[in-house]
C-alpha cells in the first residue's frame, strides 16, 4: 500500500478509553497484517509522518477513570483530532468488560461527544470479545473468570471492582443511566437474520455477540449503514478483529497474519509494576514471588523501590505492587495521584538500573504511570496472551519494551511469559 510523505493515508483510528485496552487494539490491527501506531498523546503531522508506513492510527487516553466534566473538556478536542486524521471508521475503544458507571468513565457521556463530533444520526456499540472470553447474549454481559464464565455484575472482581463496580448485567439498562440518548439493542435473532432492519429513531445500538462470526457480522451491518464521511463505534477489540475479518472477506486485506517484529535481546531480567488489585493478578505476584522475583510492597505514604534497583542490576526481576488482592487493598482519595507517583518511581527504577523489558498491570495504574516516562508511541512487537502484547517504546533514552496489561489478563506465570520471550533467540 502507497503512502504519501507528508501524512499516512488512514483506513482505521481509534481512541482508547485506557492504556491496556489501547495495546489491545493495536495487537487486533497488527495481527490481521494493518501496520499501526500507538501515541500516548494526540499526534501532530511530523509525527504521523515518523510512522508513515502505517495504516492505522491510535491514541491512548484515559477516560475511562475520569468524570464526564473531564470528558466533556478533553474528548472533543481528541475526536477532532481522530477527524482530521481522516480514516472511515473510528473506534472509541472501551474494555469488553464494560466497566463505567454516570459519574466516572461515563461510556454515555463518550457516545453523546462523539455523535456530535462526527455528526452520526446514531451510534453502533458493540462490547462483547469472544476471543477474550467476553459475551454479550440479549443485551446481557457475560465473562470468564478461571474455569466458569459469569454475568457481568455477578462477576468475582468486575462486581467488585474498586472504581466502577458492575452492578447491572444488562447494557441496554447499564447505559440508559450514562445517556439521555435512546438506547436500543440488536439481539443475536437480529444480527444473524437474513431480514436485518435498522432500529429507528436510537442514539446507541448496542449489538450481541457470541462468536467471532458474530463480530464479523456486526462489523457488516454498521459498515453498511455507512451515512456519514466517518462512522464512530463505541466497541472492544471484538469489534476490531470482527472488522478486520468483514475486511478480509471483502478483499480489502492480506490474507495472513502479521509477523511479529524483532524483540530487543533479553536480559534475563524483568521490571513490574502492578495496581491492579484483581484475583489473576493477585495470582500472578504471588506465583512470580514464588518462582524468585523480588517483590517489594509499596507504601503509599512513604514510596520506596526498597532495593529495587540493586536487585536488577544484580540480574534479579523485580515486582514493585501496591496490593495482593482486594483484601489487601487501601483506601487512597486520589488514585490518579498515587498512579502517576507509581509512574515517577517507575522512571526512576527504569534508568538506575537498565532494565529494557517491562510490565504494568492493571488499567489506571499503566493509563497513569506510564505517562510519567515520556515515551511518545508504542507500536507491536510481539503476541503473549490475547489483550496484552509485548509493544516497543519510542521516545525513550534506549531499547525499552513494555506490556500493558488489564488486571483481568494473563495465566498464574504471565511475569515469568514475559520474562523469558525471546530467550531462545
Amino acid at each position: 500500500m502507497t503512502v504519501g510523505r507528508e501524512q499516512p493515508r488512514s483506513v482505521f483510528s481509534f481512541y482508547g478509553d485506557d492504556l491496556t485496552g489501547s495495546t489491545d487494539a493495536l495487537e487486533s490491527l497488527a495481527a490481521n497484517g494493518v501496520s499501526a501506531v500507538l501515541f500516548l498523546r494526540p499526534p501532530e503531522p511530523e509525527d504521523l509522518c515518523q510512522f508513515a508506513g502505517c495504516r492505522a492510527i491510535g491514541i491512548a487516553g484515559e477516560s475511562r477513570s475520569r468524570s464526564p466534566e473531564w470528558m466533556r473538556r478533553e474528548l472533543p478536542r481528541i475526536f477532532h483530532r481522530l477527524r482530521e486524521i481522516g480514516a472511515p471508521v473510528v473506534q472509541y475503544k472501551v474494555c469488553s468488560t464494560f466497566d463505567s458507571s454516570p459519574e466516572t468513565g461515563s461510556i454515555g457521556c463518550a457516545i453523546d461527544i462523539g455523535r456530535d463530533v462526527f455528526a452520526n444520526e446514531s451510534v453502533s456499540v458493540v462490547p462483547a470479545a469472544p476471543l477474550l472470553g467476553r459475551y454479550v447474549v440479549f443485551g446481557n454481559l457475560f465473562a470468564g473468570a478461571g474455569d466458569g464464565v459469569y454475568r457481568i455484575d455477578r462477576h468475582p472482581s468486575m462486581s467488585l471492582h474498586p472504581i466502577t463496580p458492575m452492578d447491572e448485567g444488562d447494557l441496554l439498562v447499564h447505559l440508559a443511566r450514562q445517556t439521555a440518548s435512546q438506547v436500543t439493542g440488536v439481539n443475536l435473532l437480529q444480527l444473524r437474520s437474513n431480514e436485518f432492519a435498522w432500529p429507528s429513531n436510537s442514539g446507541a445500538v448496542v449489538f450481541d455477540g457470541l462468536e467471532p462470526a458474530d463480530m464479523a457480522q456486526s462489523a457488516q451491518r454498521i459498515c453498511g449503514r455507512r451515512a456519514a464521511p466517518q462512522t464512530f463505534v463505541v466497541g472492544s477489540s471484538g469489534f476490531t478483529y470482527g472488522l478486520m475479518d468483514y475486511w478480509r472477506a471483502q478483499g480489502c486485506l492480506p490474507a495472513g497474519n502479521a509477523a511479529e517484529a524483532q524483540a530487543f535481546r533479553s536480559q534475563g531480567r524483568l521490571l513490574v509494576l502492578a495496581g491492579s488489585c484483581s484475583p489473576a493478578t493477585e495470582r500472578q505476584i504471588r506465583h512470580a514471588l514464588r518462582c524468585g522475583f523480588y517483590g517489594v510492597k509499596l507504601d503509599p505514604a512513604d514510596f520506596d523501590a526498597g532495593g529495587a534497583v540493586e536487585q536488577l542490576r544484580s540480574g534479579r526481576s523485580v515486582i514493585l505492587y501496591s496490593a495482593l488482592g482486594h483484601a489487601d487493598r487501601v483506601e487512597i482519595a486520589d488514585r490518579p495521584a498515587l498512579a502517576f507517583a507509581m509512574g515517577r518511581l517507575l522512571r526512576e527504577v527504569i534508568l538506575a538500573s537498565g532494565v529494557n523489558r517491562v510490565v504494568v498491570a492493571g488499567g489506571d495504574t499503566a493509563s497513569y504511570a506510564t505517562r510519567e516516562l515520556g515515551i511518545s508511541a508504542l507500536t507491536f512487537t510481539a503476541t503473549l496472551v490475547r489483550g496484552a502484547p509485548l509493544c516497543r517504546a519510542y521516545g525513550w533514552p534506549g531499547e525499552l519494551e513494555m506490556v500493558l496489561k488489564g488486571g483481568q489478563i494473563g495465566p498464574e506465570n504471565f511475569f515469568e511469559q514475559v520474562l523469558t520471550y525471546g530467550e531462545e533467540a
